[in-house]
């Protein structure tokens, strides 16, 4: 199975916090955290759809910037996430410039930002480039079964951790994964389609379009469907600046329950774990017990100290040693 998903650290283990996940065929992609993003390019900053920030510490939120820096003046909707009180952050955020030539611009560039207040409520607001990006309440929704967001490829749900401050943590998920199988057809963005008639179950009766221009021709999906494979779905999770709790930890084993693939912070090494929770971090052994109680089949430690510098390599042997035992 070819993964749907596919995850890249931005700053490495040990950089500001940013997940960058692209979405395979389709040129689009989620981010974690909005930690440096120097690094990224343009280009790939542009495919960005939706932001999930953790909370709003420097380091997970410093790149809110370049994010607005890339796409002023482009045609575009990014859907922001964020714990209680990210809404009024963000507009801060806004209106730390001055917007007084938004008349010029030919495109509206919009953020809808969506704050998590509780385990059940969601507020949500809008703010729109042509309105200098005033605050356009959109008023609140209850979350159910903890899903945040919910596309036709993808699922992301939340967590509520605690970090001395309200702290989200996510998981992505796949409903299902759709793999096709060339058998001599053609490769080109209609399989992307194909892919997504297969998601929404669409009717056999169906017409696709197979094949790129100018050699295009017109297939039901019902006789597609020979060439398609479903499978269970890629699921990432995402955990970052936590106290070792037993609530969080109750949390973190629910949400990343099965994970394919855990990136879990290990801010802190085994040996210093009193500095550990007077910081309401996890150490190295704790990020490992937990994704191994957790069930997932590949954890991925990141968020270490700086205090490590040079270290990564024993860091990671203790994350991995501990999810090996499963020490509790």
């Amino acid at each position: 199975m070819r993964p749907l998903l596919h995850p890249c650290l931005v700053n490495g283990r040990s950089g500001d916090p940013a997940l960058y996940i692209e979405t395979l065929f389709e040129r689009r992609a989620i981010l974690f955290d909005l930690g440096d993003l120097s690094t990224v390019p343009p280009r790939k900053l542009q495919r960005v759809e939706h932001v999930f920030i953790s909370h709003t510490h420097i380091d997970h939120f410093i790149g809110f910037d370049r994010l607005l820096r890339v796409h002023v003046g482009r045609e575009k909707i990014l859907k922001l996430y964020g714990p209680s009180g990210f809404i009024e952050q963000v507009h801060h955020k806004l209106q730390a410039y001055r917007w007084n030539l938004v008349d010029r611009y030919l495109n509206d560039l919009i953020f809808e930002v969506s704050e998590v207040r509780s385990a059940f409520e969601v507020r949500k607001a809008k703010f729109r480039l042509k309105n200098a990006f005033a605050v356009e309440d959109m008023g609140s929704t209850r979350l159910t079964d903890a899903k945040l967001c919910r596309e036709a490829t993808f699922q992301v749900v939340v967590a509520l951790l605690e970090h001395r401050t309200p702290c989200l943590a996510f998981a992505v998920e796949e409903p299902v994964h759709v793999n096709i199988w060339k058998m001599g057809l053609p490769i080109g963005p209609w399989l992307r389609d194909l892919k997504r008639a297969v998601l929404e179950n669409r009717s056999d009766d169906e017409l696709i379009v197979v094949g790129v221009t100018p050699t295009v021709h017109r297939m039901p999906l019902g006789l597609l469907r020979k060439v398609v494979t479903v499978t269970a779905g890629q699921k990432i999770a995402y955990v970052t600046d936590a106290a070792d709790t037993l609530a969080n930890r109750d949390a973190i084993v629910a949400l990343a329950s099965n994970a394919d693939l855990l990136f879990i912070e290990a801010a802190f090494a085994k040996a210093d774990v009193q500095l550990a929770a007077e910081r309401a971090h996890l150490t190295t052994d704790a990020a490992g017990r937990l994704a191994h109680t957790a069930g997932v089949r590949r954890v991925e430690p990141f968020h270490f100290s700086p205090r490590y510098s040079g270290q990564e390599s024993c860091m990671l042997g203790e994350v991995m040693a501990a999810f090996a035992g499963g020490r509790q």
